[in-house]
């Protein structure tokens, strides 16, 4: 049954129920959950065979190139409930100097969204939902960017935000968390030692865990990535997507955005093969895959440059392996040294700065290209998730002294 007609609605939303990522278990929609019965993420379903009688991809030409005008593929029923801080699409970024052959290269630069990164796209629709639900306390872990995220929307929407980050979460993270009016805190952890602080006082605190996966609705919002890649393109899709990967709610919602436009009709062919790309201190889930394991063991003394994708146990681990298996994909981890150099590389070569996390993703695609796991004449895609100016970036220490007579010859045999 579509809720089209509902006249507690004035959206054309299509949500029919919510299902159990691991046992398929049904629950009812218009409820606040978190994981399901088995502990495991929901995910939300669509009457899509309504959906494609609603809307049309003509439809989409006439509407704000935005994250809202995919409003019949989300969950938010009444347009008084979304929280919205500009959520624009991004753009697909070329890379002609960096490709590796003949198969286009193109990165989808996230660091255009609020805030600066692609948590803004799950936790816009995360508190949107909570806002539908009239919920007023909000608790998250963070490495950073997600936290920033939900300050800023619950900052919007008047909810209380508490947010806890590992102690060696990027200064400029935290800082921007706590400018934006949340309350934050540094754990002697890691993000799922944080994790276990939020879990633990949601009776204590009353507020409701936005942590990845644990809440149906991140999951919705990242999954406008595939949408908008598969508008951008011509509903043509690429090869390839190599995507950072730690909570992995980004791979996991492309995956069922390019499944839900496989059945209303948008899209036909083969789809793109899902790269999950991990950091060499922090690859849980490449080890999974390589052992053939449906779920993945926690990650022991995880560490990286990589902070977004530091997460040594994902509750979405079988989500995430499902969805590289389908597509023919593979997981793969790159060392900090190989990170580092991807985002010189890049940066100097077709002038786009990556954070570390996105540049991980460079540096997977020429490895991959190396090891022969993809063809160079391949188009791929690239997800730069966050702003590199977030991050630390190498020193300067170049200095001039203008009280003497500049010699020009010695600005250039110094290659200043």
């Amino acid at each position: 049954m579509s809720f089209q007609d509902n006249t507690t609605t004035d959206r054309p939303t299509f949500v029919t129920h919510l299902e159990c990522g691991l046992t398929g278990e049904r629950y009812p929609a218009d409820e606040v959950h978190g994981l399901s019965r088995a502990g495991k993420p929901l995910l939300v379903r669509y009457d899509l065979a309504a959906l494609k009688a609603a809307l049309s991809r003509d439809d989409l030409l006439r509407r704000t190139p935005d994250l809202w005008r995919y409003r019949e593929f989300l969950p938010v029923r009444r347009t008084e409930n979304i929280v919205s801080l500009g959520e624009v699409m991004t753009p697909l970024i070329r890379l002609p100097k960096s490709q590796r052959g003949a198969g286009e290269l193109l990165v989808k630069d996230e660091s255009r969204l609020p805030t600066g990164s692609f948590k803004a796209r799950g936790l816009c629709l995360a508190v949107s939902m909570a806002k539908e639900f009239g919920l007023k306390r909000l608790a998250l872990p963070t490495n950073g960017n997600a936290g920033a995220a939900m300050a800023a929307y619950a900052a919007r929407a008047g909810m209380e935000a508490f947010v806890f980050c590992p102690d060696d979460t990027p200064t400029v993270n935290v800082r921007e968390i706590a400018a934006q009016g949340a309350q934050v805190w540094m754990v002697n952890g890691l993000i799922n030692d944080c994790g276990k602080i939020v879990g633990s006082g949601k009776e204590a605190m009353g507020w409701f865990d936005c942590s990845t996966l644990k809440e149906p609705y991140r999951i919705e919002g990242k999954k406008t990535m595939g949408l908008e890649l598969a508008e951008q393109g011509g509903w043509r899709l690429p090869d390839v997507i190599f995507y950072p990967t730690g909570g992995g709610t980004g791979l996991i919602g492309m995956w069922k955005a390019f499944r839900e436009l496989q059945e209303i009709g948008w899209i036909s062919g083969p789809l793109p093969r899902m790269v999950a790309v991990q950091a060499t201190g922090c690859a849980p889930i490449v080890k999974a895959y390589e052992s053939g394991q449906e779920f993945a063991e926690q990650w022991p003394n995880a560490r990286t440059v990589a902070a977004g994708i530091r997460v040594p146990v994902a509750v979405g681990d079988f989500l995430m392996l499902r969805a590289v298996r389908e597509s023919n994909g593979f997981a793969i981890a790159v060392d900090d040294a190989a990170i580092l150099q991807a985002r010189d590389d890049v940066s100097r070569q077709d002038g786009l700065l990556m954070c570390p996390e996105g540049a991980a993703t460079y540096a997977a695609y020429c490895q991959s290209l190396r090891e022969g796991r993809i063809r160079a004449d391949e188009s791929a895609v690239l997800f730069n998730c966050a702003s590199g100016l977030k991050y630390e970036l190498p020193p300067v220490d170049r200095r001039l002294d203008y009280t003497r007579p500049i010699r020009f010859d010695e600005l250039v045999s110094r290659n200043v």
